[in-house]
């Protein structure tokens, strides 16, 4: 098991040594995902953390070019009327990976552990019923076969801050912003408390939290990638030879007239020109 981390260094990777190394991971993820596939193991990753504290970019660099037959992202609204009635945990577990698929939660049932408890969308009872059953729950994942990787994505006051302002700028980023997400302004504190009470009950040996410090999202992208794959026990597998055949010679087929056809509008070919 990989030691903890005692954070970043604070110095920005350089864009090219980013790119590089970024690299150099998803192509060990893609042969980690294939050793999964191949033996049938079952990953689950958590992602939790402070709003804007860069989960999302990190989930989307691992999954970048992984086969979608195998890794599912997992990211659920706020509970229905029926989910609210069932055992808090039921609609989390429907999700779980099968044979041979890595699942990536982003956000999980740790919401009743954070932004449910600092914002009273449950009762103090349900509280602390989930912190009682969580570690309970998550050592019977693990006894499952299931290999389970908590990560919490720390982000300071000032750099959320400028996130939250890039994302009201920014159209195709607006979305990101929840009146729930600008409430965690005002009640940083709170939610640091909720946090720290939340370590307290599941950070257990078995299954352990992992900081990821994230005021530079090229760190904490290549160092989360990286502790993923050092918690994966995959090997590079051998691949069969593949030889491409050659074409075939054209025989009497004539392609139906392109008119016949609906064709969707070259707004590309127009890009530039008056």
């Amino acid at each position: 098991m990989a030691k903890k981390s005692s954070g970043s260094s604070g110095q920005r990777v350089p864009k090219k040594l980013y790119k590089d190394e970024l690299e150099r991971l998803q192509i060990e993820l893609v042969e980690m995902q294939r050793w999964v596939a191949e033996t049938g193991t079952r990953v689950l990753v958590i992602f939790e953390g402070r709003d804007a504290a860069g989960k999302g970019g990190a989930i989307k660099r691992i999954t970048e070019h992984l086969s979608p037959r195998h890794v599912r992202v997992v990211a659920l609204p706020k509970p229905g009327k029926r989910e609210r009635g069932q055992w808090y945990f039921q609609r989390y577990i429907e999700h779980l990976p099968t044979e041979g698929e890595i699942v990536l939660m982003d956000r999980s049932w740790y919401n009743r552990a954070g932004v449910e408890r600092v914002m009273g969308y449950c009762t103090d009872d349900q509280y602390q019923r989930f912190l009682r059953q969580a570690p309970i729950v998550e050592q019977l994942l693990i006894d499952e076969g299931i290999i389970l990787l908590k990560y919490w994505f720390s982000v300071s006051d000032e750099e959320q801050q400028a996130r939250f302002i890039a994302r009201e700028e920014d159209p195709m980023k607006r979305w990101k912003l929840s009146p729930t997400d600008l409430q965690s302004i005002k009640r940083w504190e709170d939610y640091s408390r909720a946090k720290d009470a939340m370590f307290a009950a599941t950070d257990t040996p078995g299954s352990p939290w992992w900081m990821v410090e994230s005021d530079d999202k090229r760190t904490s992208r290549l160092n989360s990638i990286s502790h993923l794959l050092d918690s994966i026990p995959y090997k590079h597998l051998d691949r069969e030879k593949i030889s491409i055949p050659d074409r075939p010679a054209a025989d009497d087929y004539e392609r139906p007239p392109i008119e016949q056809f609906h064709s969707v509008p070259d707004i590309a070919g127009k890009l530039g020109k008056k």
